[in-house]
């Protein structure tokens, strides 16, 4: 089985677990806290992944992390620790993101502008986006100048090039036809 499979069976089993203790954006903050301290502390890494440390010592470890976590959050870490899966702790944390936002009709968009944009106007492209897609839109803007204007919009596999250039392009290419 592929790792993103994998991860997504784990984050389908603890998003149950957090929908059955009714927090599920605690749990969202615990395995999200957990993937980008793995992400920042090398030294965590490189204890959760060493073969040489024994799967016991890591759950106490975790246990003791985790004392003021809930109970079934600590087991399921311990359970990636006993599978040997707790290097893939980043990939279940964004798939049970997913899932979060999926149940809370929300979707993330990845747009491309030529510039910096004010608050003001990020608002205003959540808001356009939001009615396209008919969901809650979350916004997360790239700046790069060589677009020359507009937007390009990308949400899962739909790709929306508002970009002056791609205009350009376009306008080009009915002049040279003309």
């Amino acid at each position: 089985m592929r790792d993103v499979t994998i991860a997504e069976n784990y984050a389908e089993a603890l998003f149950e677990l957090a929908r059955r203790a009714g927090d599920l954006h605690g749990w969202e903050a615990l395995i999200g806290g957990m993937a980008d301290a793995m992400g920042r502390d090398r030294t965590l890494r490189l204890f959760l992944e060493s073969p040489r440390i024994a799967a016991a010592h890591k759950n106490t470890v975790l246990a003791d992390a985790f004392k003021a976590a809930p109970a079934h959050f600590v087991r399921f870490l311990q359970a990636l620790v006993r599978n040997r899966r707790q290097m893939l702790i980043p990939e279940i944390a964004v798939a049970y993101m997913n899932l979060v936002d999926g149940v809370e009709g929300r979707i993330h968009a990845q747009v491309t502008v030529a510039r910096e944009t004010s608050d003001a106007d990020r608002d205003a492209i959540a808001a356009r986006l939001s009615q396209v897609f008919g969901k809650t839109v979350v916004p997360h803007l790239r700046v790069q100048p060589g677009i020359l204007g507009g937007a390009i919009v990308r949400v899962g596999d739909v790709v929306m090039d508002g970009s002056m250039r791609k205009r350009l392009a376009l306008l080009k290419a009915k002049l040279v036809n003309a």
